[in-house]
């Protein structure tokens, strides 16, 4: 029995899941939906990975534990998933550098090769400094440098829209010049992820074109010149709704990957008139459960997949809640539940974020993965939480 907090002060006894639920993983990609899984990363413990960075600078290029942080991705491949790599969810732009993420980048793709695993990676223009003011063709040649680093690592480029682009382009026609110029050096079809200013600020203008409607139809006549060269888009925040109306504009064989954490269900299962596929960290989260899921999918049971899918809602919208900044910190509970799980021997992370959710918070996420039966080994896990709660101050 363990007496777990809520946030109103009450400690609630909770019997932790006597054995496990069996998955057999399967590595085969999924047949009906494309899903690439946004990876979390484990801080190095012996790194000055503090709030920020540490006091006199950026972090080291050996700030993550490359051991933890290499076997989670093998466990997401074991069940079928492609690997979205350095992105926000591996603290992309947030503690880890454009070098440091090179390196992750470059050892992931030597680990999908070797266990036969797909992997997507982030392009961006990070190693370029964020105060000042840049060209076009700076902002060419830090994307290109990226995308060079991803060709290498064989993997699919996810090209993400770049405040440096949002500073130095005016026209649509500039915005549509740097994407050809991308597009024409990828030796596989892209997906274009574009965050909306509602996210980022600084995307405020992005295609040449302030006002919302005429920027998405820029962006879909992007898509339609380029339509052979884009594998999917992804586009972020928008409602339900506005999502499957952008998705049902796009050009035929051209992907909407959501990145959904509330009603991804219904999103990823569609009708009549199409369906969206996924990129989100939802599924670093809820791997094993999910992959069963869209194994149902592949089957041709739509009612199974939705109703296996459904019971992983209440543990991504706790992960994920919160207004404003507070959902920014949902990689505290990914690398938490991680630890956990067994998956790594601690939960410290870049820029100390380990610290960033509550006791409460983080109880109540163990108590959802453990009634979801996520952790392999349930005693193990049950000893790890009783552990951070003692040195939380939660006697039991």
């Amino acid at each position: 029995m363990i007496k777990l907090p809520a946030t109103d002060g009450s400690l609630t006894a909770y019997q932790p899941r006597a054995e496990s639920r069996s998955f057999t993983p399967d590595s085969t990609p999924f047949a009906d939906r494309s899903v690439l899984a946004a990876a979390h990363v484990v801080g190095d413990p012996l790194a000055p990975n503090e709030p920020f960075g540490p006091p006199l600078g950026p972090p080291p290029p050996q700030s993550l534990d490359w051991d933890a942080t290499l076997a989670f991705r093998r466990h997401l491949w074991s069940h079928g998933f492609t690997v979205a790599e350095a992105l926000d969810t591996a603290h992309r732009g947030a503690g880890l550098d454009w070098p440091t993420a090179a390196e992750l980048i470059r050892r992931s793709g030597a680990e999908a090769r070797a266990v036969g695993g797909r992997l997507a990676v982030g392009v961006w223009t990070d190693q370029l400094d964020p105060f000042a003011q840049h060209s076009i063709d700076d902002v060419k040649k830090a994307y290109l440098e990226q995308l060079e680093v991803a060709e290498e690592a064989g993997a699919t480029a996810i090209i993400q829209a770049s405040t440096a682009l949002a500073q130095a382009a005016r026209t649509p026609e500039e915005y549509a010049g740097v994407y050809a110029t991308l597009l024409a050096q990828t030796s596989r079809p892209a997906v274009l992820h574009w965050l909306l200013p509602e996210w980022v600020p600084g995307h405020a203008g992005y295609w040449g074109h302030a006002e919302a409607e005429q920027a998405t139809q820029a962006f879909l006549d992007l898509i339609a010149t380029h339509r052979d060269r884009i594998d999917g888009v992804k586009v972020a925040p928008l409602t339900p709704e506005a999502e499957t109306a952008l998705r049902r504009r796009l050009p035929d064989g051209v992907r909407f990957y959501t990145g959904d954490y509330d009603t991804y269900t219904d999103l990823i299962a569609g009708d009549a008139q199409g369906h969206s596929d996924a990129l989100s960290p939802v599924f670093d989260l809820l791997a094993p459960v999910a992959a069963e899921a869209f194994r149902t999918l592949d089957a041709g049971d739509e009612q199974g997949f939705r109703g296996r899918l459904d019971t992983t809602l209440p543990l991504a919208r706790h992960v994920f809640e919160g207004p404003g900044r507070s959902t920014l910190f949902f990689k505290t509970g990914l690398v938490f539940l991680a630890w956990l799980a067994g998956h790594a021997e601690h939960s410290r992370m870049v820029w100390a974020e380990q610290g960033a959710r509550s006791v409460p918070h983080l109880a109540t996420a163990y108590r959802l993965a453990d009634e979801l039966g996520l952790f392999p080994d349930p005693a193990l896990a049950a000893h790890r939480i009783k552990q951070y709660l003692a040195v939380s101050g939660v006697a039991q």
